[in-house]
């Protein structure tokens, strides 16, 4: 089996584990392929070294990675689509306003430093909102929160 399918199988499975894909493509076709199987990361083989080492860790952990060429994709494709819907997903509306900030920042592609800096709070305390985002809003990792924030139409390119 290729790794779409292993990934799909395990996230099908309630598998805990989180999957790193790694290939020479950097296709639309296989980085989305990817990302709808359950993948956490997408780094291409022709990464540096310590960027695939980075990827194991920050994968491990529970986060997301993906490489630059694969982030631009990811962002072309979502600001090109139209939202689904014209309401909010109610579960928008357990979020704070400053947990709402977070997820806009962070679906922009801010770092959480990057967003610390902008909200003028703590590094920590960025950490503490993208963890509750994602708890309120179901999401597994910070991936499927950019994609449910274009998706949703709580950030569309231009803004």
């Amino acid at each position: 089996m290729d790794g779409l399918e292993a990934t799909r199988r395990l996230v099908e499975a309630g598998s805990s584990a989180r999957v790193l894909m790694l290939t020479t493509f950097d296709l639309d076709e296989y980085v989305f392929g990817a990302l709808r199987a359950g993948a956490s990361g997408f780094l291409l083989k022709d990464a540096p070294a310590d960027q695939l080492i980075e990827g194991v860790r920050v994968v491990a952990a529970g986060e997301a990675m993906l490489s630059p060429s694969v982030t631009r994709q990811v962002v072309a494709e979502f600001a090109r689509l139209p939202p689904l819907t014209d309401q909010l997903p109610a579960s928008v509306g357990e979020l704070t306003a400053r947990e709402m900030d977070v997820l806009r920042l962070l679906a922009m592609g801010r770092s959480n430093p990057e967003i610390a800096d902008e909200l003028v709070i703590g590094e920590t305390t960025v950490k503490s909102h993208v963890a509750h985002v994602l708890m309120k809003l179901g999401l597994r990792d910070r991936v499927q929160a950019v994609v449910f924030a274009y998706e949703s139409g709580l950030v569309r390119t231009g803004r």
